[in-house]
């Protein structure tokens, strides 16, 4: 997955990327770079937070991080996120998702 306009930022607690989900999805994995974002689809509803609890174990199994180390920066109700990684530099969240 050549994911080459992904935006990713590196911040002073770790890496911000923007990320656009599908809720309602088969099945939770990442698909990929649309437009500037990290494409993830979720088998969550967007109900209650579900989606976006989903996301996170998405991200957390996918970089091999905990939890408690993704923050949703902005986007809580919309399907464009802001996601922040802490402890994890732009290189190493590259190379976890294999870029």
């Amino acid at each position: 997955m050549a994911l080459v306009a992904l935006d990713v930022r590196e911040t002073d607690r770790g890496t911000t990327v923007r990320v656009h989900v599908k809720p309602k999805a088969s099945r939770s994995r990442i698909l990929g770079e649309r437009e500037g974002a990290l494409q993830v689809s979720l088998a969550a509803t967007p109900a209650d937070g579900e989606a976006n609890a989903e996301l996170i174990r998405v991200l957390s199994r996918q970089l091999r991080v905990p939890r408690s180390s993704i923050d949703l920066v902005s986007g809580r109700t919309a399907r464009t996120k802001l996601i922040s990684v802490h402890g994890v530099s732009m290189a190493e969240l590259k190379q976890r998702l294999g870029l």
